[in-house]
């Protein structure tokens, strides 16, 4: 009977898994939100309700699953990089603030949503999570982690004029230099959490920009569509992948 009052955690565990699988539906999501805007010509208002709508039901469904399903988990975080898209771009392009505007709006957005958190649940965690309220949190300071990321990202490439490949490569440096501070010194890690996540939004982006812009914008022009299904593919084998190895490993320990 106790076994029914136990709470389950909601959310992947923060591996080299968790981060390569990141990375990829980072790039899934900034193909995904550009085939809507771009390669349909939607519109940045359009693509945005359309996104959002995803997002919705995906949330919806992560919220009410009782405990981490790996492929509603992923498909949330899609979700949240390809809305993340589109609301950068909707405040570059539609509403007119640019990227650096736009960058230090979501930042702002970003620490006021993590002050409430940690100021209402006496602090911040990022794993386990078994509360839906918690939960709650944690979606809307990934969703706001990942707009940022999106709007730095096009801030390093659009404003500074850094290619795509050298925008993946400073975001990468940045993303090396937090896993040496995770390792080697006593910062908080929740805070080199959110760091990594914020950064490894324009990284993914970066990399998905090198595939698919023209040859002339320093890009390897593939097809959105092509590279869409490959990064889908990908994550769908990596998230089988380290499903089945962690239940291996959990029943060598039974």
């Amino acid at each position: 009977m106790e076994s029914k009052n136990i709470e389950l955690n909601k959310v992947a565990k923060i591996t080299l898994y968790f981060w390569i699988m990141k990375v990829i539906a980072t790039t899934l999501g900034e193909m995904a939100g550009d085939f809507f805007s771009m390669t349909l010509n939607l519109g940045y208002i359009i693509s945005l309700a359309i996104t959002v709508a995803f997002l919705i039901v995906v949330l919806i469904i992560q919220l009410k699953v009782s405990k981490f399903n790996a492929a509603v988990f992923w498909l949330a975080i899609v979700g949240t990089t390809t809305v993340g898209t589109e609301i950068s771009d909707l405040m570059d392009r539609t509403l007119g603030l640019g990227y650096a505007w736009g960058s230090l709006i979501l930042f702002s957005c970003l620490l006021f949503t993590l002050y409430l958190w940690h100021k209402i649940e006496n602090g911040i965690k990022v794993y386990p999570i078994t509360k839906s309220r918690i939960e709650v949190f944690y979606w809307i300071a990934i969703l706001l982690s990942n707009s940022l990321g999106t709007a730095f990202g096009d801030y390093l490439s659009d404003n500074m004029g850094l290619s795509y490949l050298t925008g993946a490569i400073v975001t990468g440096v940045i993303i090396l230099i937090v896993i040496l501070l995770h390792y080697y010194t006593k910062i908080n890690q929740i805070l080199l959490f959110w760091i990594a996540f914020i950064f490894t939004r324009p990284f993914g982006a970066t990399f998905g920009d090198l595939l698919t812009k023209p040859l002339a914008k320093g890009g390897l022009n593939f097809g959105r569509g092509t590279a869409t299904l490959i990064a889908a593919g990908l994550l769908a084998l990596i998230i089988f992948y380290s499903n089945k190895k962690e239940a291996t490993a959990k029943s060598q320990v039974v």
